[in-house]
């Protein structure tokens, strides 16, 4: 049975274009698009968006549910985390399968299909974290690009856990120079770091403000102008994860102004968020314990220029969600025991529409940030991250006049804290169709686990 859903009245908005138009839905799939009253469509399901904006589903590329960090496991399951996901007009999610040491790429990403299968909300694909970087899992890289997991990610930073020496990096980026994957990177001086952590807690420097402290912006810095040269000398594209200092934008932007295939992201916790947030007493600083971590406020200016400028491409969350009770607690008198990341995925299309209210970005540069550069970036755009015929109907109506406070206690994601808590922003989530199927349907959860599919991705359409 196939069904046909109208969408009528609201302003259609994709990276390219603004236009009022209607937007007809069929078999799961956008059948086309069309001046208000120029087609005689009949439908099953009218949806009013007089007055709103109708935008593509957003693309996270960027999430850890269910990872296994520090002893504890991130808070949100795959079913908990995509349906916040949903309720924040988020349709498409690509989350990190782990390759734990001494495993194949294999057992990690079948570990990961097994977490997912049948649990989501919405769509999902795959990135893989190489933590170990040897022949076998180098040609393991080749049969997982052809399977539809075009991306791997490698860290300077934690070694015992993710670290990868220069070697490895550079061998992961031949090989991807070859296969057509993109190599991301969490770029961070690592055991210039853990020298750091160690003479803090030894001067009794243990308050979550010293997790800030000591993951130095210069460090930041050192491994972004790193992981660029290398990637050079492979020949291959780097993607740098969570850039949150303005020196590591420097890095980018001086690359990409010699017309390498280098490119960046950032996360909303960097631009709305700062090192005050780390300090605020009573251990409430651990809340926003991420890393890269939070820095002073005069980063953000950087970090939203390079958004306009497009020397960073994506907004994505690095959602990975810990309970303040029971597991940020973990930290309590030792900041390197705080388990890394914060909560977020629900809350990222609101937070760079308040951007848009704000004067910091236009609205197509909105729709490009959170929806096509991603999906574009990671092998899913025209599938994803727009509205075309041929496209998934992953839909969003947005009423950007709506406001709301940002609140744990309304908040869908299963983490205790909100990061941005109390925050009044303007713009909210009405409906949400992925793949023609209400998800939400005027502020009221309608989907079901189970209904988002796996994504298969091809590779980047950045690199032509």
């Amino acid at each position: 049975m196939t069904t046909r859903t109208l969408i009528t009245g609201g302003l259609v908005i994709t990276a390219a274009d603004e236009t009022h138009a209607d937007v007809l839905v069929e078999d799961g799939r956008i059948a086309a698009i069309a001046a208000p009253g120029t087609q005689e469509w009949t439908a099953d399901r009218v949806l009013d968006a007089t007055g709103k904006y109708v935008i593509p589903g957003g693309v996270d590329v960027h999430t850890h549910m269910e990872l296994p960090f520090g002893g504890t496991f991130a808070s949100d399951t795959f079913e908990t985390g995509t349906r916040a996901a949903a309720w924040g007009g988020t349709t498409t999610i690509v989350d990190f399968a782990v390759q734990s040491k001494g495993q194949s790429l294999r057992a990690g990403l079948d570990a990961w299909y097994a977490k997912a299968d049948g649990n989501c909300a919405i769509d999902y694909g795959f990135h893989m974290i190489l933590s170990d970087v040897n022949e076998r899992t180098l040609k393991e890289m080749d049969l997982l690009v052809e399977e539809g997991i075009s991306s791997f990610k490698l860290f300077t930073a934690y070694p015992g856990v993710f670290f990868s020496d220069d070697g490895q990096i550079l061998r992961a980026m031949q090989k991807a120079s070859m296969n057509g994957g993109m190599i991301m990177m969490h770029a961070e001086n690592g055991l210039a770091i853990d020298v750091l952590v160690e003479q803090a807690l030894q001067r009794g420097e243990t308050d979550p403000r010293h997790h800030g402290e000591v993951r130095k912006a210069l460090l930041e810095a050192e491994a972004t102008h790193r992981v660029i040269k290398l990637a050079q000398v492979a020949g291959a594209p780097v993607y740098v994860v969570h850039v949150s200092a303005q020196e590591a934008v420097a890095e980018l932007s001086r690359a990409r102004s010699e017309g390498l295939p280098v490119f960046g992201e950032t996360c909303p916790q960097y631009l709305f968020l700062s090192t005050d947030n780390l300090a605020e007493p009573d251990f409430e600083g651990a809340k926003y314990v991420c890393s890269t971590p939070l820095r002073p406020k005069e980063h953000q200016a950087a970090l939203w220029r390079g958004l306009r400028t497009d020397d960073l491409q994506v907004v994505s969350t690095d959602h990975c969600p810990f309970c303040f009770v029971g597991q940020k607690e973990l930290g309590r008198g030792d900041f390197s025991k705080i388990p890394n990341g914060m909560p977020g995925v629900e809350n990222r299309m609101d937070l760079l529409h308040q951007a848009v209210v704000d004067g910091h970005l236009s609205r197509r540069r909105w729709i490009e940030l959170a929806c096509a550069a991603p999906a574009r970036m990671f092998g899913l755009y025209g599938k994803k991250g727009t509205l075309a015929p041929g496209a998934d109907a992953d839909v969003v109506i947005y009423d950007p006049h709506a406001e709301q406070v940002m609140s744990a206690k309304t908040h869908h994601m299963n983490v205790d804290y909100s990061a941005y808590e109390g925050k009044r922003v303007t713009g909210r989530v009405e409906t949400v169709l992925s793949r023609g199927e209400l998800v939400i349907d005027g502020r009221e959860f309608v989907g079901r686990a189970g209904h988002g599919a796996y994504l298969a991705r091809g590779t980047s359409q950045y690199l032509g």
